[in-house]
């Protein structure tokens, strides 16, 4: 009896050892290189063609699958809808949990659990966050010929400007709702734009006179830059917790809240709203994506985002690189995700409709 009770535990602890040896390692992720091996990952994107999203995806795509062992093609699905309600919805929900499908979606979606919203079918919590490619602040232009020459005289104006946007998780509908909450500012907010271009495009035909969306995409495309040289906007306010020298005119939301002395209250619900410059370019796996798959994409991305030639595009496309960790992404949502329910209520009677 004893030496069947040796004989057992010998086999146990040889076992163990095997498998916590790197060779055993080794085999797992051998087994997640042969996967991707004429395979082809889709990046599905919340946004329409042309939108600073949609640019970031197609760049990392035209160079992540060198890095992901097995080389497989890389390409971009355009999923527009309710801010990238859509597109993530249909990954969590609908997408194979095997590795060939992430999401890159609104950086403000995490608003939308937040706020509890009926249409919301995931859980941000249970996404395998694969990393950013970079962080943003957000701006918000005006029309130069408007009357509205500060953050002051729209909280005057009797007549409220009308600004653009794609759902109520998009920068335009945020920024406008947060200066209603905390300064009282009235802002008509047109939404149902299918992404950031077409409102823009509104915006030079007089349809809107004011928007709101990252720096990075204002100073990294037309029509800003040729805007910028006509004088056509006007740039009235910042989410960034300093000034960005590209747009240092314009005052930081916190310099705002300054000025009107807004009381503490209002300001954490200010920094749960506007926390989506912090998620930058996300992209997420679904739930249950095998983990040595969520391993590789999340090594790669950190090896893309340091390619030469991937650098070079975004140095001139003006994409500025600064990455976050999936790990890193993940402790940030459970944060927000995490708020007082006098907070919560709070933005919810501003964003729910």
């Amino acid at each position: 009896m004893n030496k069947q009770r040796l004989t057992v535990v010998s086999c146990l602890f040889f076992t163990v050892a095997w498998a916590t040896m790197p060779w055993f390692d080794s085999s797992a992720r051998a087994q997640a290189d042969s996967f991707y091996k004429g395979k082809t990952i889709k990046i599905v994107v919340g946004s329409t063609p042309g939108n600073f999203y949609d640019a970031w995806a197609r760049l990392i795509a035209r160079h992540w699958g060198k890095y992901i062992p097995g080389n497989p093609e890389v390409i971009v699905q355009n999923m527009p809808g309710a801010g990238s309600l859509t597109a993530t919805n249909f990954v969590y929900s609908v997408a194979k949990p095997d590795g060939l499908s992430v999401v890159l979606p609104n950086n403000s979606i995490y608003i939308e659990q937040l706020v509890e919203r009926k249409e919301v079918q995931f859980d941000l919590r249970k996404f395998h966050w694969i990393g950013s490619a970079s962080q943003d602040s957000i701006l918000f232009y005006m029309r130069a010929d408007t009357p509205f020459k500060s953050i002051a005289d729209i909280v005057k104006a009797k007549q409220p400007p009308s600004c653009g946007g794609s759902g109520t998780t998009s920068s335009d509908y945020l920024v406008a709702k947060i200066l209603e909450l905390t300064l009282g500012a009235k802002i008509n907010s047109v939404l149902g734009y299918p992404g950031g271009t077409e409102a823009d495009l509104a915006v030079e035909k007089g349809e809107i006179v004011c928007r709101a969306h990252t720096l990075a995409a204002h100073y990294g495309r037309e029509p800003f830059i040729s805007w910028h040289k006509k004088g056509f906007d006007r740039h009235l306010l910042q989410t960034g917790r300093k000034r960005d020298p590209r747009a240092a005119e314009a005052p930081t939301i916190y310099e705002v809240l300054d000025e009107f002395k807004i009381p503490k209250q209002n300001r954490r619900i200010v920094q749960a709203v506007l926390s989506g410059g912090e998620f930058g370019r996300p992209i997420m796996a679904p739930p249950g994506t095998p983990p040595d798959r969520v391993k590789t994409l999340r090594e790669a991305l950190v090896k893309v985002l340091k390619d030469p030639e991937l650098l070079a595009e975004a140095t001139k496309a003006k994409m500025d690189v600064e990455y976050s960790s999936g790990e890193e992404l993940e402790s940030l949502v459970k944060e927000v995700l995490d708020q007082p329910p006098e907070v919560v209520e709070q933005v919810r009677k501003f964003l729910m409709k």
